[in-house]
């Protein structure tokens, strides 16, 4: 099937061809007919499967011009970086159309972005609180949108976002459509289809879990971080073809401590981002990373839902994530467009449970490597690798001295030493008043 097959306008059709893109891919495919029919949309699709398009498509295909500048089409997403993406994506989709869009994100002054979504838009794309922000300054309206999208859903909610989520559904007009789409089907994402769609249709590119068909995995037993280092390195030097990596990391603090063992070595030829990162470092960093300035990059898995980058040879998992479907995630970087990528992992003692987990939602068993023999084991460890000693408080308890103890009792005090005594009236009246107080004579 090619995209001439579906019931996209010449627009959409040329701007299409301008890009290259001549085949939909599965999860396009099944989302388009559906959306076209206006009934919401459940997409089960992992990142690499093309839903971005998949949403997008159906969407600019049903805009209509309007007069008014409020949006039509609304889209919600996790990150600043895939807010991003998601512009681009319109903005090369709409070459021969006469659609505006803008994006909006937190991390910058929301001044410079109040006066861009004043000026109107047909098409928003935005992050839950900057968007809750910009409406409840009344810079944006919502009555006229059309058509909703929530991009990464599981990631929303496991960034915080449900409450925001919640509002906007709620100022939401209710005569609209909505399309979700997320990587896994929680508890949590139920809860929001239930409340606030209507009857959805479920589409699943491919089961949970399932990595890309063209990707290569492979993993490396090693002991220590140091060695990681020492592996990497070695990997980067010895393999030509390692030309254009992404490195990831399970924290911030260790993608700076990765960045200042790997500067030795490659100063200036790689970068790293994470959310501590102020946004135009990010946006730098990944921009270079694209027209290659820069061979590699290290990231953490918060940004990489966010980072659309074509021909991607590897993805390092530096270390393993602790939750299975993040492996999906960021191995899905890579082997995208029907390339071939590889993904290599370096799998530590702690690290053996984690891969368990991912093995099993995979349903497929990693294969591993030997070290190269000669590669630098290095027996210096970090000091959360260094064994932890039991710390066992030692309770002394103080001997009293014989001439301390007391007796048994203590004398009471002057005030707890009264006794009751029963006071006539006669005599409370004389203390009183210093003379007897009589009731007069009889008469």
């Amino acid at each position: 099937m090619t995209f001439s097959d579906l019931n996209l306008n010449t627009p959409l059709l040329n701007a299409l061809s301008d890009i290259g893109y001549e085949h939909p891919t599965t999860i396009q495919q099944k989302v388009f007919s559906v959306a076209m029919s206006g009934k919401d949309i459940c997409g089960i699709a992992q990142t690499g499967t093309g839903k971005t398009f998949a949403y997008l498509l159906p969407c600019l295909r049903q805009w209509k011009f309007a007069k008014e500048k409020h949006p039509q089409i609304l889209v919600v997403v996790p990150t600043r970086e895939l807010v991003t993406q998601v512009v681009e994506a319109v903005k090369k989709l709409t070459t021969y159309m006469n659609v505006s869009v803008a994006g909006v994100y937190g991390g910058v002054n929301i001044n410079t972005q109040k006066i861009a979504v004043e000026n109107g838009m047909d098409v928003l794309v935005a992050t839950p609180g900057r968007l809750i922000d910009l409406v409840f300054a009344g810079a944006i309206k919502t009555k006229n949108i059309k058509k909703v999208v929530i991009d990464e859903m599981d990631e929303l909610l496991n960034l915080g976002f449900r409450t925001q989520l919640k509002n906007i559904l709620e100022l939401l007009p209710d005569k609209r459509q909505n399309l979700l789409f997320s990587a896994t089907i929680t508890e949590d994402v139920e809860q929001i289809l239930d409340v606030y769609f209507n009857d959805p249709v479920r589409i699943e590119a491919a089961p949970t879990g399932t990595p890309l068909n063209n990707i290569i995995q492979q993993g490396y037993h090693v002991p220590n971080f140091y060695t990681k280092i020492n592996l990497l390195t070695y990997l980067l030097d010895a393999d030509e073809s390692m030309s254009k990596v992404l490195v990831f990391v399970d924290s911030k603090k260790l993608a700076d401590d990765v960045f200042d063992e790997l500067n030795k070595s490659f100063e200036n030829r790689f970068g790293v981002i994470h959310s501590n990162k102020e946004q135009n470092h990010r946006f730098n960093t990944v921009n270079k990373f694209k027209d290659g300035s820069y061979r590699f990059i290290i990231a953490t898995d918060i940004v990489a839902r966010g980072l659309d980058i074509e021909a991607v040879t590897h993805v390092v998992n530096f270390d393993l994530p602790d939750v299975p479907e993040n492996y999906i995630h960021r191995i899905g970087r890579t082997g995208r467009a029907d390339k071939k990528g590889i993904a290599i992992s370096f799998v530590t003692e702690k690290d053996e449970k984690f891969l368990t987990k991912i093995e099993a939602l995979m349903n497929y068993a990693v294969p591993f490597t030997d070290l190269p023999e000669d590669l630098f084991i290095s027996d210096e460890l970090t000091e959360d690798e260094k064994p932890k000693k039991p710390v066992v408080k030692e309770v002394q308890l103080k001997e009293k001295k014989k001439e301390d103890v007391g007796p048994a009792f203590h004398t009471k005090s002057a005030k707890n030493s009264k006794v009751n005594k029963k006071v006539s009236r006669k005599d409370q009246m004389m203390k009183k008043y210093g003379k007897p107080i009589t009731r007069g004579q009889k008469k």
